[in-house]
């Protein structure tokens, strides 16, 4: 064996786009300087030096520690802790800093929560690899840690075996393995030896092993040609970490709204500040009224309202089957445009049912679906019992003698089919006829078999009989037909005739128009035959008839698909199927309506510039025949036209496109691991309904959002306002740090909690989705307006009343004013609820919001009668007279600001 080769040629050994299935076995063997007996062991610890542990490496690792400091990079977060700061060691305020702190670390745990399982898509990716492998070397077989196997190791697999590392497959005994970890497809792949054309799509490399794949039948072995993140999982791996995620528009909104208050806030604080201390008021109590304006400028409780909101959202969707992994991201729904969306299992059932059997002679019908052995053989409107068909019996049981399916009867999940789905519905079709599998294999077992593979495009078996042997094959019509010279029918063998090849052509195309998926069956009787060679196997068949099976759509989908319609949301379907099966479902769904049969496959979206893809991709609303790389290509594309993409996936290639997505969706029943850890939602059903509902739930939590968003900034405002003309006008400021404290988390805190969980209004899903460019606050500067400047005239006016007019103590003026202020937001956080109507149209059925503003007043009002309560808020009781203008002045917000805004907004309308 030669030397290893220096770094310089390290990808002659493994390389990410490497080609050895267009390779032979002898030129892969020379490629990677190795043999049948495998490198030495010399070799073996030269190759794992120059190219590393077989192991997934993640380039930017992020420490819990940086994640849990990252949290406190909004600008809210580090304006609550300077205040925090300042409040307990400077104005030693102890209260009000422990306050603040609870809030800040409250805001960081949920954070750090939430972002921690977000990082483990690559770990996820790690659980996948086989933990030890077994490898010949030197020519002897030694089993060892996956993570030592080297390029040119050769790996022995059997049944069960996960495989370590990429792998050219260089002997195979019925070999089946299952790659959904890798391409989301269920069916196993039967491997083979023989090379390839070179432009072998991935999924059809069938010569290959790939890391994190596991073998299900037979036994083989391999030359190992990649390793660690050379191999197609690394180049997953690697693009994972190479697509940055971007902030949700939510958090980009806040984001925007913190800095706004932020520059407000520390100008204010700057100006009062000032103007006190040249005004001859002593520096700790100038201080002191820039700290009171920092404090009401700033809505202390909206971080807390916001997780709250958003937590309570994600759990709504989890009684819908949309679970969500990312709290931004239930916002983000609300904004979607675009949803693309798999057609298995998504948006049809994933249960592949024959519907129609044709021989030449009759056209059969068949009831039923999924895998319930329940359902009628129609002919014509007549049913009909299968065994009085001899080519109906004949087709059913040549469907199941060459069958390698099987159902398994769950209790708790119900019936499922193992093996491939084609030959499940094959295996169902027949049970509904009352012929059962057991049997026949007992009576006629196989003693030879051919399995099915994408060059033949057919499988076939030979099973004994009493008078020797008999051909079951199926397969794609054409290769059937070819191989076909006579045909069955009515009990008889003749010749095939072009009559007869016309008419089953006729027959093949209708099926197809109606979206099925056909196959075609044949056999022969071989007599005392003991060439069991393919050649004299497959050849001088009778054709016995067509299958025609479709995988129907979910019942609640077209329903769904109306509703996105409705709210201006485009579903996409997306598939890997043909693209005449994938129009007929886009049709039947109502993804595309009437004749529309605009559909562009993978190769199709190959040969368009990036120009071009743009200026289709809005039109399109179907794509059949594409890889996990058309999906990244295809959210990109949409994202770049301004779009807000939701993506489905389930295969572990899946993840790239569902991080590229603003909305990435895994499956939660067959999507992977590394899919999940990678998405933003998991469906729990798998069901296209569901994302939805979840798209709905976004609309109604972002329109609470804005609900407590119009109350809570409104409310801080006025606060700020007075505050500052007070101090520049030389009048005490209005309340202590401690009032502002409560104001912003008890008075304003509990209704905006209560606001975030609001009833939807009826016309939520009639409405196209908002401009995600829009701010937050966009449209409520009228409302806000309206509420600052009623609110500051009655707030101003409570305390000109008291202290000018009456001379009542500071402290008395206060404690009206703080009633006042927290009574008046108390009654107008009912005109929240609704940018059209007053809550003269929209009424009181808020239960939570009803006990949270009873509960809020009574608290307040607490605080001028517990002893405690008073030395800790500087409040006295007040009398009757007082609590009349507490209340009086508080209605006016009630009654008036309906009149001020709303009407004013209709007559803008």
């Amino acid at each position: 064996m030669n030397d290893v080769k220096d770094q310089n040629s390290k990808s002659e050994y493994s390389k990410n786009e490497n080609n050895y299935y267009n390779l032979t076995i002898e030129e892969t063997f020379n490629r990677l300087n190795t043999s049948e007996s495998g490198v030495s062991d010399d070799e073996a610890k030269s190759r794992l030096e120059a190219y590393g542990l077989n192991e997934l490496v993640e380039e930017k690792k992020t420490t819990p520690f940086e994640i849990f400091l990252s949290q406190f990079k909004s600008i809210l977060i580090v304006i609550l802790v300077i205040a925090a700061g300042i409040s307990g060691l400077i104005l030693h305020e102890y209260t009000d800093m422990a306050v603040i702190l609870v809030i800040v670390i409250l805001n960081a745990v949920i954070g750090f929560v939430q972002e921690y399982r977000a990082e483990k898509a690559v770990e996820a990716l790690k659980k996948m690899v086989s933990p030890s492998s077994r490898v010949i070397r030197g020519g002897a077989m030694k089993e060892i840690p996956a993570n030592m196997v080297v390029p040119g190791d050769i790996l022995v697999i059997q049944d069960g075996d996960r495989i370590p590392a990429d792998a050219r497959l260089i002997d195979a005994n019925s070999l089946k393995m299952d790659e959904s970890p890798l391409t989301g497809e269920s069916s196993a792949v039967t491997k083979k030896t023989e090379k390839l054309d070179e432009n072998t799509p991935l999924a059809q490399r069938f010569n290959m092993l790939y890391m994190g794949t596991h073998s299900v039948y037979g036994r083989g072995t391999a030359v190992i040609t990649s390793t660690g993140m050379n191999t197609e999982f690394g180049n997953i791996a690697e693009l994972i970490q190479s697509i940055e995620e971007e902030n949700s528009p939510l958090k980009q909104k806040t984001e925007s709204l913190g800095r706004q208050l932020g520059l407000i806030a520390l100008v204010g604080c700057i100006i009062v500040f000032v103007v006190d201390y040249f005004n001859g008021i002593g520096f700790t109590d100038s201080f002191m009224s820039a700290v009171s304006l920092a404090v009401s400028a700033i809505p202390e409780g909206l971080p807390t309202v916001m997780v709250i909101t958003l937590s309570l959202g994600a759990q709504r969707m989890a009684r819908s089957n949309a679970i969500i992994r990312k709290l931004n991201s239930v916002e983000t729904l609300g904004t979607t445009t675009v949803i693309c969306s798999d057609k298995t299992g998504t948006i049809t059932k994933n249960e592949m049912t024959v519907r129609q059997i044709d021989t030449l002679s009759q056209s059969i019908f068949i009831t039923g679906e999924g895998f319930v052995p329940i359902g009628r053989f129609n002919l014509g409107d007549e049913r009909i019992q299968p065994q009085q068909s001899p080519e109906l019996n004949l087709i059913l049981e040549t469907g199941l003698f060459c069958n390698d399916s099987s159902i398994i009867q769950d209790d708790e999940i119900g019936p499922y089919i193992t093996g491939d789905p084609t030959e499940g519905a094959i295996l169902m079709a027949a049970i509904k006829a009352g012929i059962y599998p057991e049997e026949l294999a007992k009576k006629n077992p196989r003693v030879w078999e051919a399995p099915f593979d994408s060059v033949r495009k057919m499988m076939s078996t030979v099973n004994s009989t009493d008078g020797g042997s008999r051909v079951h094959a199926k397969g794609a019509p054409e290769v059937i037909i070819g191989r076909c010279n006579r045909v069955y029918i009515d009990g008889r063998i003749d010749q095939l005739s072009d009559e007869q090849f016309w008419k089953i052509q006729k027959q093949i195309k209708e099926m197809g128009e109606k979206a099925m998926r056909v196959l075609a069956f044949a056999y022969k009787d071989n007599g005392d035959m003991v060439d069991f060679s393919q050649e004299a196997v497959e050849t001088d068949l009778v054709f016995i008839g067509l299958m025609g099976m479709i995988d129907p759509p979910r019942d609640e989908v077209p329903q769904a698909i109306r509703l996105c319609k409705k709210a201006g949301i485009r579903p996409v379907m997306i598939t890997g199927d043909h693209k005449t099966t994938a129009i007929a479902i886009a049709r039947e769904v109502g993804i595309i309506d009437g004749d529309d049969s605009s559909a562009i496959t993978g190769s199709e979206l190959d040969e368009l510039s990036e120009d071009e893809l743009l200026d289709i991709v809005d039109h399109v609303s179907v794509y059949a025949r594409v890889s996990p790389e058309h999906k990244v290509k295809l959210a990109q594309a949409l994202r770049k036209r301004g779009n807000i993409v939701a993506m489905t996936g389930d295969g572990v290639n899946d993840a790239p496109a569902i991080k590229a997505a603003d909305i990435g969706i895994a499956m939660g029943i067959k999507g992977t691991d590394v899919t999940k850890e990678a998405a933003d939602m998991v469906l729990a059903d798998d069901n296209f309904a569901s994302i939805v509902k979840a798209v709905e739930q976004g609309r109604v939590i972002y329109d609470n959002i804005r609900k407590f968003m119009r109350f809570m900034v409104s409310s801080n405002f006025d606060e700020m306002i007075v505050i500052s003309t007070f101090v520049l006008v030389g009048l005490p400021v209005p309340f202590l740090p401690v009032m502002i404290l409560w104001l912003n988390l008890v008075t304003d805190g509990g209704p905006a909690i209560a606001l975030s969980m609001d009833e939807p209004t009826d016309d939520l899903m009639s409405i196209p989705p908002r401009n995600p460019k829009d701010g937050i606050l966009h449209g409520m500067y009228l409302f806000i307006a309206a509420y600052v400047v009623l609110q500051s005239v009655t707030m101003a006016g409570t305390f000109l009343w008291k202290y000018v007019v009456q001379g009542a103590s500071l402290e008395i003026a206060r404690t009206v004013t703080f009633m006042q202020v927290c009574m008046f937001e108390l009654v107008v956080v009912w005109n929240c609820r609704s940018e059209k109507h007053s809550v003269f149209r929209t009424g009181f059925n808020n239960k939570y919001l009803l006990l949270s503003t009873i509960l809020g007043g009574l608290l307040t009002a607490s605080l001028c009668y517990v002893p405690f309560l008073q030395d800790m808020f500087n409040t006295v009781p007040l009398s009757l007279q007082d609590w009349g203008w507490v209340m009086g002045t508080s209605l006016i917000g009630l009654l008036v600001l309906p009149e001020v805004f709303f009407r004013q907004k209709k007559a803008t309308e």
